[in-house]
């Protein structure tokens, strides 16, 4: 089984360059944010491993976003409790976030303060040597408020490690199979499109994983086995305008950016900044701000992340 793709057109380079205007001159959509639900904090870039397709280009090396502290993340959770934000989940990604040694401390203020909250991680080494402060977590908090999604980019352990490195796959599955006998809410993230056998069969497939080795996760759940779409900004997708709500039938709210934001430290920046959403870390004209009150503002869907992950594929990080 190949995990590689047809080719596709490369992207118009008149395409995604004016925020008001597509292309084709006609308006383009954006997005208002109609209540913060999910706020995400990037933990920080740096990675145990690194992936062939990451699209934050994660690694051992890369610290283009600087580990986030627990003081950092406390100043924002202040801003939701003192403006009554309706945030009901607080996502960490990263990188890996079992890497940022402050992330018990984030872990157990979000929770202390009655929120959801949800770690993507690669369930491998940095998670394991955690183990006692999640263990701690789970027996004060209960096991229903904080979820692990673990990366499983495939049922197939050659193709996973294919795309993250040797081996990476037995000691992912070994991670998310101590998860569950520990009693941890776990979720799976996957790609859509890896392998091209279709969303049934790749669902089929992590399901005899699931079976096999006692994970409590229902592959037929798109929630609890998330499947996402690629993410190639150099491929060609369609610019969505005001008029594309009407002819999809979708809503402006219902795209990640209506209700979620996600916080992040550059490298060598005196503060943390508010980006648009989770896709997009690096692109500056998606920086909102200094405060979640700042980042506020409607967001123009100025990228092929946007149309290809947000509008076409839906795909959401959070619920």
């Amino acid at each position: 089984m190949s995990h590689l793709q047809p080719a596709q057109p490369a992207l118009d380079p008149a395409k995604f360059r004016d925020p008001l205007v597509t292309a084709k001159g006609e308006k383009r959509a954006a997005v208002a944010l109609s209540g913060l639900r999910t706020l995400w904090v990037n933990t920080g870039t740096l990675c145990n491993i690194t992936c062939r397709n990451c699209y934050i280009e994660s690694s051992p090396r890369n610290d283009a976003l600087a580990y986030l502290t627990a003081a950092e993340v406390a100043a924002y959770l202040d801003e939701i409790g003192r403006d009554r934000l309706p945030v009901e989940e607080v996502g960490f990604t990263g990188g890996e976030p079992f890497l940022n040694r402050e992330l018990p401390s984030m872990l157990r203020d979000v929770l202390r303060r009655g929120h959801r909250a949800l770690v993507l991680t690669n369930a491998m080494r940095p998670m394991r040597n955690h183990a006692a402060a999640l263990l701690a977590l789970r027996a004060e908090f209960g096991p229903d408020r904080l979820t692990l999604r673990v990366s499983l980019d495939h049922h197939d352990a050659d193709l996973h490690d294919l795309e993250r490195q040797e081996g990476s796959f037995a000691v992912a599955l070994d991670g998310l199979r101590w998860l569950a006998r520990e009693g941890f809410r776990v979720h799976v993230a996957g790609r859509a499109d890896f392998g091209r056998e279709g969303e049934a069969a790749m669902r089929e497939g992590f399901a005899r994983v699931f079976a096999d080795n006692a994970v409590p996760v229902d592959a037929a759940d798109p929630v609890a086995l998330m499947l996402f779409p690629e993410m190639d900004a150099g491929r060609d997708v369609p610019e969505i305008t005001e008029a594309c709500w009407g002819i999809l039938g979708k809503s402006p709210d219902s795209v990640m950016c209506a209700s979620t934001r996600m916080v992040v430290k550059r490298k060598g920046a005196e503060r943390p900044a508010v980006l648009a959403c989770t896709l997009l870390p690096y692109d500056e004209r998606f920086e909102l701000g200094a405060t979640l009150a700042e980042a506020s503002r409607p967001v123009p869907l100025n990228h092929p992340h946007c149309a290809r992950f947000c509008v076409l594929g839906g795909a959401a990080c959070s619920r």
